[in-house]
């Protein structure tokens, strides 16, 4: 079984997670940021991660430090989880739809990261969550997992119905990213490494 646990502990966060890559999609989230708990049991449920994590940090400041070292702790368990990345797939793509909303989101599990983030979000914030962040949060996992992250917004109007739209479509495409291919022998590039 693909896993990893990682901590994280700054003068500003602490954070516990653990991801088992091949799960069932369960999300045991604590963050105390309800529309990041939100995001991160529908990455856990559509991707078929487990997901646990355990997080404090100094939202009395602002949600930022928090929201981005969940996304690094993130990234360094999907890193971790892959090991030497014998036998995956590699890539993922999806295209998700919410209501009124559509986002195409693809992955590549190359270990080069980069973001290209094509979110149009009006509201600046829902409910106390800035919405900014969601750029954030992506970059960290990006960064850190060293994937190719790409999320295109092909429609959409409500915040809320984009953002969960690109959450959905992320876990997607990592989902079949990270799945074990009978097809691929070794690492999935011509370079003999990711």
């Amino acid at each position: 079984m693909r896993k990893a646990d990682v901590q994280r502990k700054t003068k500003e966060t602490s954070i516990s997670l653990r991801l088992i890559l091949d799960g069932r999609g369960a999300g045991r989230i604590d963050t105390g940021i309800g529309f990041l708990d939100h995001m991160l049991e529908l990455l856990a449920r559509h991707a078929g991660f487990d997901l646990t994590v355990k997080a404090a940090g100094d939202v009395h400041v602002d949600d930022h430090h928090l929201v981005e070292d969940v996304g690094i702790v993130l990234g360094d368990a999907i890193q971790k989880g892959l090991g030497k990345k014998e036998g995956i797939a590699r890539y993922g793509w999806a295209a998700v739809p919410m209501d009124e909303s559509l986002v195409l989101c693809a992955v590549d599990l190359s270990g080069r990261p980069y973001l290209s983030y094509g979110l149009k979000l009006r509201a600046k914030r829902i409910k106390k969550f800035e919405t900014e962040l969601i750029e954030e949060f992506l970059r960290a996992v990006a960064n850190s997992a060293a994937m190719n992250l790409h999320l295109a917004q092909l429609a959409g109007g409500n915040t809320h119905h984009i953002i969960e739209a690109a959450f959905k479509a992320f876990a997607r495409a990592l989902g079949q990213a990270v799945q074990v291919s009978s097809r691929v022998r070794g690492v999935p590039s011509t370079k003999g490494v990711l």
